[in-house]
């Protein structure tokens, strides 16, 4: 992958691959005692089915699918709901940073091509979230612009033809292959990074370079550490 030249950008999902989304943490923060520890790994999961669920449909505001997905996992697990639980996760999404020697990574690259961001989260937090980030982004595109989420397909057809170029021209770079590394596939985007976070097992079959360290990704595209 360092030797072809013809990548034009390479794109990012943000929340889980650059910015450590603690979602989970949040939402057993706020519920606390309401959330009983031996049902708290169980609820964690099934919460991340539900907002991958959340996102499949018609496109909604993020906040309604932080909410809708919290909603259906406390009625599934017998735990009281409020209104306010959601909105207290929704809120503290923009203190969320990047992980470790994410900043470096991210600014060693710009050096060499375009960066851009392709995120499920919507237009009031994706500014923030960039600028905790710490590196120059040349286009930021969220849901909110895309009116759907990823995994639909819908989001990778949009940042192509917003970016105009074609599948081969891009390299896209995830920590999840449920969300992105699928759908990239499938649109014929063949240079594919997985970040592994360990969060999602390995689907070789995708054909992405696989890391485990950030730090890697700069010599993989041929970028200087400099």
């Amino acid at each position: 992958m360092a030797s072809d030249a013809r990548a034009k950008f390479v794109s990012f999902d943000m929340n889980g691959t650059l910015i450590h989304f603690r979602i989970g943490d949040a939402i057993q923060r706020v519920l606390g005692e309401r959330l009983p520890p031996a049902l708290a790994d169980d609820f964690r999961q099934a919460g991340n089915h539900y907002r991958f669920d959340e996102c499949m449909g018609e496109w909604k505001p993020f906040h309604q699918v932080v909410a809708d997905a919290m909603r259906r996992t406390c009625k599934r697990f017998g735990v009281e709901y409020r209104d306010s639980d959601a909105q207290a996760v929704y809120e503290e999404i923009p203190s969320w940073v990047p992980y470790p020697g994410v900043t470096d990574a991210l600014r060693s690259l710009a050096q060499h091509y375009p960066l851009v961001i392709l995120t499920n989260t919507d237009d009031a937090h994706a500014p923030r979230l960039v600028q905790n980030l710490g590196a120059p982004f040349a286009v930021v595109i969220t849901a909110e612009q895309m009116r759907t989420y990823k995994p639909r397909l819908r989001a990778f057809e949009y940042m192509l033809e917003t970016l105009g170029v074609e599948a081969d021209e891009v390299v896209h770079v995830s920590a999840s292959p449920k969300y992105d590394l699928r759908p990239a596939a499938t649109l014929g985007i063949e240079r594919k990074v997985y970040m592994d976070r360990g969060f999602e097992p390995r689907e070789p079959w995708l054909g992405y370079e696989l890391i485990t360290d950030i730090s890697e990704l700069p010599a993989l595209l041929g970028a200087s550490r400099t």
